[in-house]
C-alpha cells in the first residue's frame, strides 16, 4: 500500500492505447519517471524479442502452446493478436497491485483495451493519437525495425484503430511528447 493510501481504496487502473507508431512507450516510460509509485504492467508475447528487449522486463516472452495455456487457464486480463503475434496482460499482478492501492498502466493494443473495459469497468481508457497519419507514418518508418511489409500492416491496422477512439474515456493527440506525458500523469495520479 502506498504511503496514507486507505486500504479500502484500490489503485487506478489505466490503459494506454492507440496505433503502433504513435509513441506509447516512450511516453508511458516518462509516465513511470514522473509518477515512480505507479507499476506498468508487464505483458506476455509469443513474439521474437527485439533487440535489447529483456524477458521479463519488456515482456514475458513465451511460445504459442505456454499462451494457449495463460488463455485457457484465465490467466490473461486480456489478450489480443496483433502483427501476427499474440499479446496479453497477466491477470494476478495486476489484481494485487490495485490491492495494495498502486495505480497500474496497461500499454496495450486496442483489442486489449476492449477486453479490459468488460473485466475491469473501472478502468480508465486513453487514447494516443498521432498528429497526423504522415506523423504517424514517418515514426514506424523511423523506427528500422520493421520491413516495409510489416510497416504497410501496422498502418492497415492503424485505420481502424483510429476509428476506435470514440470508446476511450479521453484521446490525447501524440504533437509533443511533454503536454502528453503531463495529461497522462494527471489520468494516473
Amino acid at each position: 500500500m502506498n504511503p496514507g493510501q486507505d486500504p479500502g481504496i484500490r489503485g487506478k487502473l489505466v490503459v494506454v492505447s492507440g496505433p503502433s507508431g504513435v509513441g506509447k512507450s516512450t511516453v508511458v516510460r516518462e509516465v513511470l519517471v514522473r509518477v515512480p509509485q505507479a507499476w506498468l504492467s508487464v505483458s506476455a508475447t509469443t513474439r521474437p524479442p527485439r533487440s535489447g528487449e529483456v524477458d521479463g522486463t519488456d515482456y514475458f516472452f513465451v511460445s504459442a502452446a505456454e499462451f494457449d495455456r495463460l488463455i485457457a487457464e484465465g490467466e490473461l486480463l486480456e489478450w489480443a493478436q496483433f502483427a501476427g503475434n499474440r499479446y496479453g496482460t497477466p491477470r494476478a499482478p495486476v489484481e494485487q497491485r490495485r490491492a495494495m492501492g498502486t495505480p497500474v498502466v496497461l500499454e496495450i493494443e486496442v483489442a486489449g483495451a476492449r477486453q479490459v473495459r468488460q473485466a475491469a469497468p473501472d478502468a480508465l481508457l486513453v487514447f494516443l493519437a498521432p498528429p497526423s497519419w504522415e506523423v504517424l507514418r514517418e515514426r514506424l518508418l523511423g523506427r528500422g525495425t520493421e520491413s516495409p511489409e510489416a510497416v504497410a500492416r501496422r498502418l492497415a491496422a492503424a485505420e481502424g484503430e483510429l476509428a476506435a477512439q470514440d470508446e476511450f474515456d479521453h484521446v490525447v493527440i501524440n504533437a509533443e511528447i511533454s503536454k502528453t506525458v503531463d495529461a497522462l500523469v494527471g489520468f494516473v495520479l
